[in-house]
């Protein structure tokens, strides 16, 4: 894999953020508009979380929780790992592994600057990403 930066990769999309106070509902509409999969999560200027198809699909739908009342703060990912916008896509790849993620918030020093998404990743890696994420694999971690 060529050595491109995480911001390479991002191609300059901006951040796409939700407030924890949201409901899934509104946060639903928002990642259809936008076509995520992933918002990071916001109180105030602070990263406190993402909401992910997976979140919504697993702590909502298989939850029978209403999507209409479930506030995102409820069921999101607290505290998620990070990647470095100087990162390069091989620590994005060993990150996603080690972290069973498929998005990153990416950041700049303190500021929350994007979200990669295992979909970003070039494509000869994408496979043992997904693999492993769905647990047809055990990831080797060096």
């Amino acid at each position: 894999m060529s050595r491109r930066s995480v911001a390479d990769l991002l191609a300059g999309r901006p951040l796409q953020r939700v407030s924890g106070t949201h409901t899934v509902a509104a946060a639903c509409h928002r990642m259809r508009e936008e076509g995520v999969g992933a918002l990071a999560v916001f109180d105030g200027t602070r990263l406190v979380g993402i909401l992910s198809e997976r979140d919504i699909a697993l702590r909502v739908i298989a939850d029978h929780r209403d999507p209409m009342l479930t506030l995102v703060r409820d069921v999101m990912t607290r505290n998620p790992a990070t990647i470095p916008a100087t990162a390069d896509a091989e620590d994005a790849f060993a990150r996603m592994l080690q972290g069973h993620c498929r998005h990153l918030p990416v950041t700049d020093g303190e500021e929350v600057v994007g979200m990669l998404s295992i979909r970003d990743l070039p494509l000869g890696r994408r496979e043992p990403v997904e693999d492993a994420l769905n647990g047809r694999i055990t990831p080797a971690l060096g």
